[in-house]
């Protein structure tokens, strides 16, 4: 079901062909970030100098940030080739062989949802990242032999949504860490305008702009909404995006001010009206909406949370005074989070 929502910010099967088109191919081009921008700005230009691979480099945060396009960045700006490829499509230590023996030298490995490798394949990954080598059996029974095969230096680069799945010694040999964290509306405003002129739709500043506060910082989520008002422009309008055409078309589309759709509003309608603004459980609340443990924690929660429309506690997830009036509804004292302090101020006398 999130897959099907205009803003899911998962990339669906249709998009691949107009994403690479919208992508920025070097660093320069590449809007917002600007931590991360300007690291591996630095770094790159190190590793340019020395003539050396850069560090393996890990990837984290929401989907739809920005990590398959650094990826690709990266290689160009080192003039490499790369591999792209996830960790659900690895399904066995000799698939990693495969892709490992046939990387060049500097080359770029790219690796989707890095947290979801299995164990066997991490243990073949582990020498290949620290000491460029893949260890193989040769044989079987109490004629086999290891024989370690030199691997020419590369880079990984690992993506991941969810951190705290990557096992220590993996996520140990990763050289950099970076965090992508939501754009600005400024900075969404920048990529609106840059995709509408790449798509050679007209756009005026105040319709960008609005596209930009309802993309919920994300730009993937933000070209497809510019594409989906483009739609609207030219069969209703004359072509050109407004903030009159872009507004109609995003009420149309059931996108609020916030960038909330209806899927968002059923979750904060869920937690106040059928449990009191909580706190709920995970699985309850999951189970209440008929949507996966995953797709609540990894899709919705963290635009939620945010905006300051949601809490999650150790008793539960709690639906915050903002959520209450966003939707309208009178909001509930008893509703509000318990003061830490002032807890622990009546165990103390």
């Amino acid at each position: 079901m999130t897959d099907e929502r205009i803003v899911t910010p998962n990339q669906r099967d249709d998009e691949g062909p107009v994403e690479k088109s919208l992508r920025p191919k070097r660093l320069a081009e590449f809007i917002g970030q600007e931590k991360v921008v300007e690291q591996l700005q630095i770094a790159l230009a190190a590793a340019k100098s020395r003539g050396e691979p850069l560090d393996h480099l890990l990837l984290y945060g929401p989907p739809g940030l920005g990590k398959t396009s650094i990826s690709l960045i990266i290689a160009n700006e080192m003039g490499v080739s790369i591999k792209i490829t996830s960790g659900p499509a690895i399904e066995r230590a000799g698939d990693l062989a495969a892709i490992l023996t046939n990387l060049k030298k500097d080359d770029v490995l790219f690796i989707d949802e890095v947290h979801r490798l299995n164990r066997a394949v991490e243990e073949v990954l582990y020498p290949a990242m620290e000491d460029f080598a893949l260890d193989l059996m040769v044989g079987k029974g109490p004629s086999a032999r290891s024989m370690r095969l030199r691997l020419p230096k590369f880079t990984v680069v690992g993506a991941t949504t969810r951190l705290a799945l990557l096992t220590s010694p993996l996520r140990d040999r990763f050289g950099s860490v970076h965090r992508l964290e939501f754009y600005s509306t400024e900075a969404m405003h920048q990529i609106i305008s840059r995709s509408a002129s790449i798509l050679g739709a007209p756009i005026d500043e105040a319709g960008s702009l609005e596209i930009a506060r309802r993309a919920r910082g994300t730009p993937r989520i933000g070209n497809r909404l510019l594409r989906r008002v483009r739609d609207y422009a030219q069969v209703i309008g004359d072509g050109h995006i407004s903030l009159d055409i872009a507004g109609r078309a995003l009420a149309m589309l059931e996108i609020d001010d916030l960038g909330l759709d209806e899927n968002d509003r059923r979750l904060l309608r869920a937690l106040i009206e059928l449990f009191e603004g909580g706190p709920v459980g995970l699985s309850t609340l999951a189970a209440a909406l008929a949507e996966e443990v995953d797709a609540i924690e990894d899709v919705y929660e963290p635009f939620l949370i945010q905006l300051g429309f949601l809490q999650r506690t150790p008793r539960g997830r709690i639906a915050t005074r903002r959520a209450y009036e966003h939707l309208g509804l009178p909001y509930v004292e008893k509703n509000r989070p318990p003061d830490e302090s002032a807890s622990l101020q009546g165990r103390l006398f």
